[in-house]
């Protein structure tokens, strides 16, 4: 990316500069750390469900991301042009989840490329972490036509796929991109405005819901609010390593 649409990013984002992996400066934003009633838990109703029976007697990354090459349990194995499992490291601190590819992510196997992910990105590097230092992943494997929203079908087919992922990377917090990325975690309804600025639960683990760069991109005025949920996400994980310190 040119330095000249990086900074249009940044401004998109209300942030001045932003300067890869100075995480001095991003903790000087940040508070040393939050006491855990500090930080409203909200829980989700899917966190007690059981540990897939498979991966209680193999850890095997290569067997999962074989199976969804070669899935065909919905029709979307029809249209695609190939799966798209997700990126990054596989013991990542922070598991990235958003809602199911798009033509471009369909054409080249990674989640989000173009525009928006270039944006994600830089968020990302806001607080301090690159692509490679986390794991980005969608609710789906497969690009619905045309962009459209997942059908029950498709979530539900895709969904044990996801589960073993997170198990597997064992993050120390999730982030869901996007309103269907948050309303399918969470099984609900509930509109954006009201799940972001909490930090809910996923099976066990702390999650931050945060607008989609796309969404940002067109919507500028809500640019504040997306940077006080990467803040929220930052301070649940320091406050999580301050507290294992402390124990």
């Amino acid at each position: 990316m040119n330095n000249a649409i990086r900074l249009q990013y940044l401004a998109a984002m209300g942030i001045n500069v932003w300067l890869p992996r100075v995480v001095s400066a991003v903790e000087h934003a940040l508070p040393t750390a939050m006491t855990e009633p500090d930080i409203l838990m909200t829980t989700n109703p899917i966190e007690d469900e059981q540990v897939h029976p498979t991966l209680a007697n193999s850890n095997d990354w290569d067997i999962l991301k074989s199976e969804v090459q070669n899935c065909t349990l919905c029709a979307l194995c029809n249209s695609r042009t190939q799966t798209v499992f997700g990126t990054g490291n596989q013991r990542a601190d922070w598991l990235i989840i958003g809602e199911a590819p798009g033509e471009q992510e369909d054409k080249q196997g990674q989640p989000f490329v173009g525009v928006a992910g270039q944006l994600l990105t830089e968020m990302l590097r806001a607080i301090g972490l690159s692509r490679e230092e986390v794991f980005i992943t969608n609710i789906l494997k497969c690009r619905p036509p045309n962009n459209r929203d997942p059908h029950v079908d498709e979530i539900k087919h895709c969904k044990d796929y996801l589960q073993r992922q997170q198990q597997l990377i064992k993050p120390k917090i999730i982030l869901a991109v996007g309103r269907i990325a948050a309303q399918t975690l969470l099984e609900t309804n509930d509109p954006l405005a009201k799940l972001r600025g909490k930090v809910h639960t996923l099976n066990n683990t702390p999650m931050v819901v945060v607008y989609h760069p796309a969404y940002l991109l067109r919507s500028l005025p809500e640019k504040r609010k997306a940077w006080q949920d990467l803040q929220l996400a930052k301070q649940t994980v320091i406050a999580m390593e301050n507290k294992i310190c402390v124990d």
